[in-house]
């Protein structure tokens, strides 16, 4: 554990301001790509980026900036072929409540959550473990014991849905005023866990995410990503701004459908809005510009785009598949990232920190090193509020406040809804198992001892050594035809099982991991209780 007044102030989700949108990157770089690289600056995943995956020991990889993120999840297991690589899901996006902010009573989606998304783990034989340089998508020839040096390299992807009503992308988290967006994002890592070396710095500060790179690209109606989504050459305005013209936006209160499979060329995930009818779609693919990073560890080694088809490890979803690099052990998964808003009097800049007090007027407190990415109430695309979008690792922001759906929408958005997903080639095929996870103790920096587990709580403990108000959980209920879930708090006229609330995240788990000079190491990264069966299928139709 290391203290979290070390990290630094100015960690923020994304660019810090308009202005360094256009500012010239200095540092040379070589591309194998057909176009030139971007000129527009990276940001790193120390910055506590919302696009990020979370690594299983990210001071030793990233050092004391990183600060974390908080991803209670549900994961879904099958032993049918097929099921770690092609599934369909359904939801049902929320309503938020009327547009004019009380702070304190009344919350929006963007304050309980950055993002869901729905996961899966990829092949990127550039990315950790970097000790077998060659991976056979959609197979379980992948699977290795827990802790091997000897792992084909993998990614992470994660399709992110974007609530709507603040900031704008790509310097705050909302594609829009109303709307909601979606984005295809696969995280990778540059890291040799068994050398210990890991992408050269020049190479680090030129990418999207750093050591952590990340390849982004909205889902868009033709299919075709509106800029560069490869870390090298992508764009923040380019790439990173939505035109609104090209990318998929979804209204409040509609339906839609998650189809993920994979093709020659790489994954294709597609969202149908089922109320509008309209959908967009997106390919991991090198012509639609993905790319990997060459693995150079070398301060001379240069930085090399490849481009590269992405797909899908496994061809099926147990607690064996997971991705050797993560805190959390999941392969298919649905996730919901918190712990992000906090309410602020006073931003000292556009996306910089907060002067004055932080939290909610009937509990304001001095400001403290987690009130970073920060906007005063003009920035924000709808709802005029102050707040900060940076992680919130004193777990005082709006996630760990009952401020959660609660049935008052006058005062709180509806649930937040989707269901198990399905497999097999008509996608009729239910998972057959359910894991509830969540890796709080890999980010309760200050009170839990991985090593020995002491201090690791269920609800984590605040930045003033109490427990947090509130931790969200996951129930089910009747929606969709069927059954489904939503994330928060029972919810009155939708909540009928509540998994035991907070008990439903289970017992500590200790995750094995490749250790320097090859063998194994293990941290205590998350809460896990696996059930027997999935209680919550899909409803057909």
């Amino acid at each position: 554990m290391h203290d979290r007044r070390s990290r630094t102030r100015n960690g923020f989700l994304v660019v810090a301001a308009v202005a360094a949108l256009v500012a010239a990157v200095t540092t040379s770089a070589t591309a194998t790509a057909s176009t030139a690289r971007s000129s527009a600056p990276k940001f790193s995943c120390t910055k506590g980026n919302f696009l990020c995956t979370e690594v299983s020991d990210p001071e030793s990889v990233f050092g004391k900036e990183y600060v974390g993120h908080d991803e209670p999840s549900l994961l879904f297991y099958s032993n049918h072929p097929g099921s770690g690589n092609q599934m369909r899901y359904r939801g049902m996006l929320p309503t938020e409540p009327p547009s004019k902010a009380i702070p304190g009573k009344r919350s929006y989606s963007f304050m309980n959550y950055i993002a869901f998304w729905y996961g899966m783990a990829m092949c990127d034989t550039q990315s950790y473990p970097e000790t077998v340089h060659t991976c056979k998508p959609d197979s379980n020839s992948n699977i290795t014991e827990p802790g091997a040096a000897q792992h084909a390299g993998t990614a992470y992807m994660e399709l992110q849905f974007y609530p709507p009503g603040y900031v704008q992308q790509f310097a705050g988290s909302s594609c829009s005023a109303t709307k909601w967006c979606v984005a295809l994002t696969i995280d990778s890592l540059s890291l040799n866990p068994v050398t210990n070396q890991q992408l050269n710095t020049s190479c680090e500060n030129q990418i999207l995410g750093g050591e952590e790179y990340v390849n982004f690209a909205y889902l868009t109606h033709n299919g075709e990503p509106q800029g560069p989504p490869n870390p090298l050459q992508f764009d923040p305005v380019a790439s990173g701004k939505p035109d609104l013209g090209k990318v998929l936006t979804l209204n409040q209160g509609d339906h839609y459908s998650v189809t993920m499979h994979d093709t020659e060329h790489g994954l294709q995930t597609t969202v149908r809005d089922t109320t509008t009818g309209e959908s967009g779609t997106m390919t991991a693919s090198a012509d639609n510009g993905f790319g990997q990073i060459k693995y150079a560890p070398a301060k001379n080694g240069g930085c090399t785009m490849l481009p590269y088809d992405f797909h899908p490890m496994y061809s099926t979803s147990s607690p064996k598949t997971t991705v050797p690099w993560a805190a959390a052990t999941y392969n298919v998964a649905i996730d919901t990232e918190i712990g992000h808003f906090d309410y602020c009097t006073h931003a000292t800049s556009f996306g910089g920190g907060c002067s004055g007090m932080e939290g909610v007027p009937q509990d304001r407190e001095p400001t403290d090193e987690d009130d970073v990415g920060c906007f005063n109430a003009w920035a924000s695309t709808l709802v005029r509020v102050n707040g900060c979008e940076g992680t919130n690792t004193g777990f005082d922001g709006t996630s760990y406040l009952k401020d959660w759906p609660n049935g008052n929408n006058n005062l709180r958005p509806t649930p937040t809804i989707y269901t198990s997903p399905t497999t097999g080639d008509d996608y009729d095929t239910q998972y057959s198992r359910l894991a509830f996870n969540t890796d709080l103790p890999r980010i309760e920096f200050n009170t839990c001892n991985r090593q020995t587990k002491a201090g690791c709580t269920r609800i984590p403990t605040t930045d003033d050594g109490t427990p947090a108000q509130f931790y969200p959980y996951y129930t089910s209920g009747n929606a969709l035809g069927g059954c489904a879930f939503t994330v928060g708090q029972s919810v009155p006229g939708f909540t009928t099982r509540d998994y035991g609330k907070n008990s439903q995240y289970g017992h500590i788990l200790k995750v094995v991991y490749t250790a320097q000079g090859g063998g194994t190491i293990y941290h205590y990264n998350d809460f896990q209780k696996i059930l027997p069966n999935n209680p919550c299928p899909q409803p057909q139709g």
